[in-house]
């Protein structure tokens, strides 16, 4: 009908879209009473969901169509007016997105009071831009050059550039660095009433920064402003920044949560109900499904339905997976610490290093004190470490280039130990002024350590690491791809 009146066809729909809702939330309740592994076998993928709409298949179908049908008009009607639950488009909803980012709100909310939701993302770089974009948005009494947000400066490189290129100097849009996050008066000091929202990664990748995130929720709150974290290197087993006050959590799932390296995706996930300015009241209820719903349906950056259900596979054994990337890493730390030819090792769980205290208050592994291994509660600090090589950085990239069992690539969070230096790869393009303050040298290696056994990841960077000072041949092949055309390349 479009005189505003709802005909009985539409409102028979609408009853039975609200009796389902019914039985999901009561499904809803039911996981969020379980622990932390439950939900991430399940999420809310329940034997009903599966019986009454997937033929009854135990894991989570693959739904790779681009839209729906419909019954007949009626249905259409209160489909694409937002009265009832569609898959109307794959750009906008997929029920294997829908199974997803309902694992990902639970996981991420986990221990947290209050209720959140998610939207999935094609990348954590998009998930960062969806997250801050609503925040943006002009008015009538407020132009783009007018606006401003606080962030951390030691960011991952591609929101480094996000921010400083795509915000700052294409759009006008002024983003006010914090160079040391633990120092809450800078935080303080960068905020004024043109400040649109606070924004942080911990721990950093790859300097291991943290912050006191509590203190840092609570100054934003005073202002009337969100606080938006990115949580890619902890993932919600170690870290889940909605119990501690952050308003918004961006993930890039790509990484630990998707450990096999299959694909690209990332999610937003938010608390309902924020208390910050600069945002429309829809938004505030429900910032997560207002993304899905309005910007994101316009802007289309939506997640493959296989991706998600790929990325869903890896995410079942996180905590597990995070306790054992962490053991690991601890003992390669440990021995990269001790080393005569490694200048310095950042790693938050070495107890000589200056945030270590700090990230102790905030970074456990989820439900140890419920499970036989722990039966306590056990601090946790990641797999992303980095270290500094005696000798510069021509030192750094004969260690680098003697590598034979830790993969030379820009990934991070695989069940493969990786490595880079970040001054020619991920933070490459922010210059060398934005090096410095984010405190990347040229020496620096980032160190992601995966699954294998730790004797065998020290013995590659025992051999690494005696090879400086040497010469060592690497076979270049005499032509190579670049998205599909072969370049002449110099043996």
């Amino acid at each position: 009908m479009t005189d505003g009146t709802m005909s009985d066809g539409v409102a028979r729909y609408v009853r039975s879209a609200r009796e389902a809702a019914q039985r999901r939330a009561e499904d809803l309740a039911a996981i969020r009473r379980c622990r932390f592994d439950t939900i991430a076998v399940h999420g809310l993928y329940t034997m009903r969901e599966a019986l009454d709409f997937n033929q009854g298949s135990i894991i989570e179908p693959i739904y790779l169509s681009s839209s729906q049908a419909y019954r007949d008009a009626d249905e259409m009607e209160a489909a694409l007016s937002y009265q009832i639950p569609t898959w109307c488009y794959s750009r906008i909803a997929n029920p294997s997105l829908y199974y997803f980012e309902n694992m990902m709100a639970l996981l991420e909310s986990y221990g947290f009071a209050g209720e959140a939701s998610c939207c999935a993302t094609s990348s954590g770089m998009a998930a960062i831009r969806s997250a801050t974009d609503p925040f943006l948005a002009c008015d009538a009494e407020a132009s783009k050059r007018s606006m401003n947000f606080v962030a951390t400066c030691q960011v991952y490189g591609g929101t480094f550039q996000q921010f400083n290129i795509r915000r700052m100097r294409e759009c006008g849009v002024e983003c006010r660095w914090v160079v040391n996050s633990n120092d809450l008066d800078e935080w303080a000091s960068k905020i004024d009433d043109r400040t649109r929202f606070l924004y942080g990664e911990l721990p950093s990748n790859p300097g291991q920064a943290f912050f006191d995130l509590r203190a840092v929720a609570d100054l934003a709150h005073r202002h009337g402003l969100a606080l938006i974290v990115d949580s890619t290197v902890a993932t919600p087993a170690l870290l889940r920044p909605l119990c501690h006050g952050a308003d918004i959590v961006v993930q890039s799932v790509t990484k630990t949560l998707t450990s096999s390296g299959f694909g690209i995706a990332g999610a937003v996930i938010a608390r309902r109900d924020l208390d910050c300015r600069f945002l429309p009241p829809e938004a505030r209820a429900d910032f997560a499904g207002y993304l899905k719903q309005l910007p994101n349906r316009d802007n289309g950056p939506s997640l493959s339905p296989m991706q998600a259900v790929l990325s869903m596979n890896d995410m079942r054994t996180l905590r597990s997976k995070v306790d054992l990337f962490s053991r690991n890493t601890m003992q390669v730390a440990e021995y990269l610490a001790r080393h005569p030819r490694v200048e310095r090792v950042e790693y938050l769980g070495l107890p000589d290093h200056p945030l270590h205290a700090l990230a102790s208050r905030y970074l456990f592994l989820v439900d140890a004190e419920h499970d036989a291994q722990h039966g306590r509660p056990v601090n946790r600090y990641g797999h992303l470490m980095s270290f500094r090589v005696k000798g510069g950085a021509g030192a750094t990239r004969q260690m680098f280039d003697a590598l034979q069992r830790i993969w030379r690539a820009t990934d991070l969070g695989r069940v493969k130990s990786i490595a880079t230096i970040p001054a020619i790869s991920t933070h490459s393009q922010q210059g060398e002024e934005g090096r410095e303050m984010a405190g990347i040298p040229p020496n620096l290696i980032r160190l992601c350590i995966g699954g294998e056994h730790p004797d065998d990841v020290i013995a590659d960077l025992a051999q690494a690491l005696d090879a400086i000072g040497g010469r060592r041949s690497v076979s270049v092949p005499s032509t190579f791809s670049v998205g599909g055309a072969s370049r002449a390349q110099e043996s």
